[in-house]
């Protein structure tokens, strides 16, 4: 899973934070699916970028993934990046998101109740926020540099 030995920690806090959705179960599922190396990838909203004023990530970034409880669990390299409508995004990417869905419909059902739930559409600061086959998504692969379990 990892390639890098651990990083010092003044390097560590010196990177960017990567969250996966909101703290709770969801967020725990999907941090146990990167750990466990079955989640590769992960689509974002072009509007959350926009709505933070944070740069699209580019292939090489670095960030450090955070549990539910805020805890570093792992560093993590962008190794590609795409921008498409939601209506493009293919299986290949879907299973690579490591949610187990069984085809491009479930993934993108799954994905639009997450997207339309209050909490994003609090986060977006538009209440009344939904995505549609044009949606611009941004498409992430990345890898696991460094396991930070047991190096807190």
């Amino acid at each position: 899973m990892t390639s890098d030995p651990t990083p010092p920690a003044a390097d560590v806090a010196a990177l960017p934070t990567a969250e996966f959705a909101f703290p709770g179960p969801l967020r725990d599922r999907l941090v146990a699916a990167v750990l466990d190396g079955s989640k590769t990838a992960t689509t974002g909203l072009v509007a959350e970028y926009e709505r933070e004023g944070e740069p699209l990530p580019e292939v090489g970034d670095r960030s450090v993934l955070v549990d539910s409880g805020g805890r570093p669990v792992a560093v993590l390299e962008v190794t590609d990046v795409r921008v498409v409508p939601l209506a493009r995004v293919g299986l290949a990417h879907a299973v690579d998101e490591g949610e187990g869905h069984g085809g491009v419909d479930e993934w993108r059902a799954g994905h639009e109740r997450f997207w339309g739930g209050e909490e994003m559409r609090a986060a977006l600061g538009d209440p009344d926020f939904a995505v549609d086959d044009a949606t611009p998504v941004v498409l992430e692969r990345f890898r696991v540099v460094a396991d930070l379990r047991g190096s807190g």
